[in-house]
């Protein structure tokens, strides 16, 4: 849109329906092809003659051509009419800028670098930064639009400020070296929990938290041995027999597949979460972000089909 010299604007679609009537070199073949009535057609081309103050075509019989003052404006109008499309090619294209992701060590190694590949293949010149963090800080700088996207993994979130976009169901599970005694069990309660030994995530981590809170809900004691930010360090230990530690399937995968850890019988409501993409409710999602989240959520139920298609052949 263009502002006039009264201050009332003329809109780009002027300067278009302009363009098709010197193609055309009719009003009614250029309503046609523009999807207007003629009306409009010749509503918008006086209204250009009005504010520029000159005639942009002439009629001889039944042919009209462009005015000397027509022709000049054509050369004008068609530069403004590319540079308008041109800069929408270019925002669509988002070939450059920087997307700021955080997520947690657990997604980070397992599950998201394929998706970052792929997103890249898209949007090469996308300078993306992803940033491992614990969740209360994800969810911090989120609020402060200093991240585009944080990828979590928590129970549902509600939020005012956040809208959280769920990718899918993530399992957790209670790992064991192969020798453990609860290993036999045919199911694992809070009774057998006790005095247990437990090797945990760092604190800030989310279903550590709600684990130890639904043990201490149920009056289950148990020691800490060790405390890491590392999963891979979390699962050496536990390989090793110092204790057990409850931790997303998708990060022992293998060690469960090569039967170097034991997944124990045990489940609970309280500990079912999902990992989500959140991001603030007023953040503005160009193509780039709108494309990530897309990679994001076909990812999401493509993993859920998997799991869930398991489930019923390992209970069949």
């Amino acid at each position: 849109m263009t502002v006039t010299k009264d201050g009332g604007p003329v809109d780009l679609l002027y300067l278009k329906s302009f363009l098709e009537v010197a193609r055309c070199q009719s009003f009614t073949k250029a309503a046609e092809n523009l999807g207007y009535v003629q009306s409009s057609v010749t509503a918008q081309i006086q209204k250009l003659e009005n504010e520029y103050g000159v005639m942009l075509f002439e009629r001889y019989g039944r042919s009209m051509r462009l005015t000397s003052a027509g022709e000049q404006l054509r050369d004008t109008f068609e530069q403004i009419v590319n540079m308008y499309e041109d800069s929408k090619r270019l925002i669509s294209r988002q070939v450059k800028g920087h997307l700021e992701i955080g997520t947690i060590e657990s997604l980070m190694a397992f599950f998201l670098p394929p998706l970052f590949h792929r997103f890249l293949q898209s949007f090469p010149q996308i300078n993306l930064q992803v940033n491992p963090l614990i969740h209360a800080n994800i969810f911090q700088l989120v609020k402060t639009g200093e991240l585009d996207l944080g990828i979590i993994l928590d129970r549902p979130v509600e939020d005012e400020d956040i809208e959280a976009i769920p990718i899918r169901r993530e399992p957790l599970v209670l790992v064991a070296e192969p020798g453990h005694r609860l290993c036999l069990a045919d199911r694992v309660g809070f009774a057998e929990l006790d005095g247990q030994s437990l090797i945990v995530t760092e604190q800030g981590c989310t279903y550590r938290a709600a684990f130890q809170r639904l043990l201490g809900e149920h009056g289950v004691t148990y020691h800490i041995h060790h405390e890491f930010g590392s999963l891979e360090a979390i699962k050496q230990c536990v390989a090793y027999g110092l204790g057990i530690a409850l931790v997303p399937r998708i990060a022992v995968a293998r060690e469960l597949e090569d039967k170097r850890l034991v997944a124990l019988p045990f489940t609970h409501s309280d500990i079912t979460f999902y990992t989500q993409i959140v991001h603030h409710r007023k953040k503005w999602l160009n193509q780039a972000v709108r494309h990530m989240i897309k990679l994001l959520t076909d990812a999401g139920t493509g993993g859920e089909q998997a799991y869930n298609e398991k489930s019923r052949s390992t209970k069949s």
